[in-house]
C-alpha cells in the first residue's frame, strides 16, 4: 500500500464523508485554539509582519479546514489591532496528499471569501489574502526556504510516511497476524518496526519545516498520542484492536481472507511525550514552548446513555463513522471490498464500539505541541518540558 496515494479522508458530502463524520477533528481544533492564540501573539510582538506565509499541512476538507484558518486569520487581525498595526496580508497554504479532496475545498472558498468581507468586517481585497493548494508529503521539504511564519497541523502526524519496514503487505512474513496495529500481543518486532518509523518521519518532518520557517516562526502541532511510554495501552490503539476484531469477523462469515488481514497493518502511530522530546530536541532547531495533552472522547464528547441498547447503537453507529471517514480508503485499497461488504463491516464495528462503550469510555489522548524556530535574535532559553493532562 503507497500511503502517498490511497490515504485520504472519504471525500464530498455524502453520509460517511469526511466534512459530515469529523466532529472528533472539531472538537480537537477547539482544544489548540489558546495555545494558537499565544503562539500568534508571540510572533507579532516579536515581529512587524508585512505579508504572513502561513501553511495548514494535512488540511483535509470540509467546514474544520476554513474554520480553523479563519480563526486565525481573527486572532492575527485582532493582535494586529491592539499592537497598532497595519493587518498583514495573507499568504495561505492548505497542504494535503495528492489524492485529497482539494476540489471540495475549493468550491466552499467563495463563502469563506464572502464570510471575511462581510461577517467579520474585514473587508479584505484580493490583493490582501492568497490561497494555494499544495499537494504532497509534509514528510519533506514543500515549502521555499524562510518562506512562512506559521505552521499548524492538525490530527495529521499521527499518519506515517509508509507502513513501517517489514510489515507491509508483500512482506514473506506476516508478524501481526489478526491485528492491524500494535497491541497486546504484538511481537516485540512490531512495536520496533512502528517506533522506529515514527522516528525517521517525525525528525524528517521537523528538519523540513525548520528551513521552511523564518527564524522565529511559530508552529503548533495537535495529533493523536499516549499516556504511558508502553505503545500496547488502551488510549493509543484500541480503536485498531476493535477495526481488527470486526474484520475477523467478516473472516469467519468467509466475506474476506485472513491472510489479508494478517497482511494489513495501519501506517499509523501514537506517539507519547518522551518520544515527542526526543526527536524535536535531537534535531535542535526548535524550542518547545508548550507541550500539553488533552483527553477526547471517540464520539467527539456527544451526550448518550450508553446503558440501553439504543443509546449504544447510536453512539457506536457515530464512531463506526468517524472511524470510516477515515480510514476506508486504505481499507478498500488492500481488501478490495465492495460497498455492500464494507457497509458490514462498519455495521460490525458499531456494534463492537458500542458494546465496548457501554463498560468503559476509553478516551483518545491528544497532543498540542508549540514550537518555536529558533532565533540568535530572540532571547529564549529552551527548558525542560513537563506534560499536562487536561
Amino acid at each position: 500500500m503507497e500511503v502517498v496515494q490511497v490515504l485520504h479522508m472519504n471525500k464530498g458530502n455524502g453520509d460517511t464523508s469526511y466534512a459530515k463524520n469529523s466532529t472528533v477533528q472539531r472538537k480537537i481544533i477547539s482544544f489548540g485554539k489558546t495555545i494558537i492564540e499565544e503562539a500568534l501573539l508571540e510572533l507579532s510582538s516579536n515581529y512587524d509582519i508585512d505579508s504572513m506565509g502561513i501553511a495548514d499541512l494535512g488540511c483535509s476538507t470540509g467546514p474544520n479546514t476554513l474554520s480553523a484558518i479563519s480563526q486565525i486569520m481573527d486572532i492575527v487581525r485582532a493582535t494586529s489591532g491592539h499592537l497598532r498595526r497595519r493587518v498583514p496580508e495573507f499568504r495561505l497554504f492548505f497542504n494535503d496528499l495528492y489524492s485529497n479532496d482539494f476540489n471540495s475545498l475549493f468550491m466552499l472558498l467563495p463563502a469563506f471569501y464572502k464570510m471575511l468581507k462581510e461577517e467579520k468586517g474585514i473587508g479584505l481585497a484580493p490583493s490582501q489574502c492568497f490561497i494555494s493548494g499544495v499537494p504532497g508529503s509534509f514528510y519533506g521539504r514543500l515549502f521555499p526556504s524562510n518562506s512562512l511564519h506559521f505552521v499548524y497541523s492538525f490530527s495529521s502526524l499521527h499518519w506515517l510516511s509508509q507502513v513501517p519496514v517489514g510489515l507491509e503487505s508483500y512482506a514473506v512474513k506476516h508478524l501481526n497476524k489478526g491485528k492491524v496495529y500494535i497491541s497486546k500481543s504484538s511481537p516485540q518486532s512490531v512495536v520496533n518496526a512502528y517506533s522506529s518509523q515514527f522516528q525517521a518521519d517525525f525528525s524528517q518532518f521537523i528538519k523540513s519545516r525548520s528551513q521552511e520557517l523564518v527564524p522565529g516562526g511559530r508552529m503548533v502541532l495537535s495529533f493523536l498520542g499516549r499516556k504511558s511510554i508502553d505503545p500496547t495501552t488502551e488510549d493509543g490503539c484500541y480503536q485498531w484492536e476493535l477495526l481488527a476484531e470486526a474484520l475477523m469477523s467478516l473472516v469467519k462469515e468467509g466475506l474476506i481472507e485472513e491472510d489479508k488481514v494478517a497482511s494489513f497493518n495501519a501506517p499509523y502511530y501514537a506517539p507519547c511525550a518522551e518520544e515527542l522530546k526526543v526527536e524535536i530536541l535531537k534535531e535542535g532547531s526548535f524550542i518547545i514552548d508548550r507541550l500539553e495533552a488533552f483527553e477526547v472522547d471517540w464520539d467527539g464528547g456527544a451526550v448518550a446513555d450508553t446503558h440501553n441498547e439504543q443509546g449504544k447503537m447510536m453512539v457506536g453507529e457515530r464512531v463506526a463513522k468517524t472511524i470510516r471517514a477515515v480510514v476506508e480508503s486504505m481499507l478498500e485499497s488492500h481488501f478490495r471490498l465492495g460497498q455492500d461488504t464494507m457497509d458490514v463491516l462498519f455495521s460490525k464495528l458499531a456494534e463492537i464500539v458500542g458494546n465496548h462503550l457501554s463498560k468503559t469510555r476509553t478516551k483518545y489522548i491528544n497532543f498540542v505541541i508549540s514550537l518555536v524556530r529558533k532565533a540568535s535574535h530572540i532571547n529564549l532559553e529552551a527548558q525542560p518540558m513537563d506534560v499536562f493532562l487536561f
